[in-house]
């Protein structure tokens, strides 16, 4: 009984499985299906559609909106590049135009086609059921006269073959480079953005990035708990620092003196006596010229009463002496008798 239960949920679960295989939508390119093209294939258009076809490949391999699409083991793929990485399509997400190519151009079709008119698309909505045949209603319905022109092939991608083919971060810039074209299509634009935002580099989340740090810090904090403490060197004696001798015979250095800088009081007082001393010896000089007397001008009678002054003055002295004269004889005549 036990048995009997394992088989049934395994069962359930690969069906389970199978399903959500098939609601895929666009998946991530780098799905390998086993083409490799050592160089870029020949292309031909498919009349009446804006597609392409490799007629000299073996594979069921297409060009349409600017990306290329393969048909393999009853799953679609698409790329940018005609060597891949490839990224899986969900059914209900293939171009229309792709779907509607006839079954002559299929260069490697498989067994189901068979008995399918060659003119005309695969049965697709017989062979993947009703739902999808819903999903995709009047997708064999179309306007043939109004189908619209073709992408231009992107033939700069001849230049990258063999060894020179570029990797999938490589692939985006040389295309922004040298293929200006944009799709037309929805379901090719979101398949295009899937496609840029995978060959984007990645950003670190910030949960992860800080956890990363944490991780990181860890061992230096350990590596620095373990080394020994430093040891700062001495600082050299400077030449004016004083020695003292001490009774036991070691020398006890004596403090450095420290010459002190003026204070800014100081030093503003000093400029300020420098600033006034002009001031002050202008002032003296001012003072000194003030207390001179000021020469008198002399006219001719101050000079006749100067010249009378001065005669008077002569007459005085030599009537004095003579007085004296006489004075010295008389007493020279006392003194002899």
């Amino acid at each position: 009984m036990r048995k009997e239960l394992l088989v049934f949920w395994m069962l359930l679960f690969s069906v389970t499985s199978a399903n959500a295989q098939v609601s895929i939508g666009i998946g991530l390119p780098d799905v390998s299906i086993g083409i490799n093209l050592p160089l870029y294939p020949e292309l031909e258009p498919v009349p009446g559609y804006p597609v392409y076809y490799a007629p000299q490949l073996n594979y069921n391999y297409f060009f349409y909106d600017g990306m290329y699409w393969v048909y393999q083991n009853d799953n679609w793929y698409a790329s940018s590049w005609y060597n891949g990485p490839w990224g899986l399509i969900g059914r209900a997400d293939v171009p229309l135009f792709i779907l509607r190519v006839p079954v002559r151009y299929y260069r490697q079709p498989p067994g189901y086609f068979r008995g399918w008119q060659s003119n005309s698309p695969p049965h697709w909505g017989e062979h993947w059921g009703n739902d999808w045949a819903q999903r995709r209603s009047g997708w064999d319905h179309w306007n043939r006269n109004s189908a619209p022109a073709p992408a231009p092939l992107p033939v700069y991608q001849r230049n990258y073959a063999g060894d020179r083919y570029p990797g999938a971060d490589q692939q985006r810039a040389l295309q922004n480079k040298n293929y200006s074209y944009q799709p037309r299509d929805a379901a090719v634009r979101q398949h295009d953005q899937a496609q840029r935002v995978e060959s984007a580099p990645s950003a670190p989340r910030a949960g992860t990035q800080g956890a990363q740090q944490g991780r990181d810090a860890a061992p230096q904090e350990l590596q620095r708990a373990n080394q020994p403490p430093l040891v700062k060197p001495s600082a050299p004696t400077p030449s004016h620092v004083q020695s003292t001798p001490r009774p036991d015979g070691e020398l006890k250095l004596a403090p450095p003196v420290q010459q002190k800088s003026p204070q800014p009081q100081q030093r503003d007082a000093g400029q300020r006596q420098r600033e006034q001393q002009p001031q002050q010896q202008q002032q003296q000089r001012e003072t000194v010229q003030r207390q001179q007397p000021e020469p008198k001008v002399r006219g001719p009678e101050a000079g006749a009463q100067e010249r009378g002054q001065e005669n008077s003055r002569e007459s005085g002295q030599g009537r004095g002496r003579e007085n004296d004269r006489e004075d010295a004889g008389g007493r020279g005549q006392d003194r002899g008798r």
